[in-house]
């Protein structure tokens, strides 16, 4: 599928979800430590790829194992710090990342699906346009993010048949994040 009918420049922004499409996910945890961080293949090249695209890419996660006690929040942060450093290394850059800590339960809106880490983003980079913004994730939960926000969405890898059954959510679906990097 292609994305060449978007005119993508470094007016846009790249909004990306973490586990599932940056690093591999731990099914029925959480990754906790950088030594349980793997990224998947090809992501380093395909963030390298889209920091020649974009004008900033930003990184938006929900860790509801903070709010759960089972990782603070300053190791989280270590991650993330390793995660842009490798990336950097890689040619790529990182412009942001945000994270919301707070349990499902919570419905808090700093949640995906909830756009508060998107104002959030915006409040941070005030040049952000939702409207020149593609949100790339692996969950629907991700995809309704974008669509609320404004965005143009990528579902990557994850479930197809969500991709059949929300076809109002999915504007474009790629099996994963080079394949993404590779249609631009």
């Amino acid at each position: 599928m292609s994305l060449r009918n978007l005119t993508i420049d470094p007016a846009w922004t790249l909004f990306l979800d973490r586990d599932g499409v940056i690093n591999r996910r731990i099914v029925g945890d959480y990754v906790k430590t950088w030594e349980q961080f793997e990224f998947l293949p090809g992501v380093t090249d395909a963030i390298r790829k889209f920091s020649s695209v974009f004008g900033r890419i930003v990184v938006v996660s929900n860790q509801q194992g903070i709010g759960k006690g089972l990782m603070t929040d300053a190791e989280v942060q270590s991650i993330h710090r390793r995660m842009t450093e490798e990336i950097a290394r890689c040619g790529g850059k990182i412009d942001g990342v945000l994270v919301s800590p707070h349990l499902h339960a919570e419905r808090s809106v700093m949640r995906k699906p909830n756009v508060g880490m998107a104002l959030k983003a915006r409040k941070q980079f005030p040049g952000i346009l939702f409207n020149r913004s593609v949100m790339a994730g692996d969950s629907l939960s991700d995809m309704i993010f974008g669509k609320r926000a404004g965005m143009t969405t990528v579902f990557i890898a994850g479930d197809p048949s969500v991709a059949q059954k929300h076809p109002r959510q999915i504007d474009f679906l790629f099996p994963d994040l080079i394949s993404l990097a590779n249609a631009l």
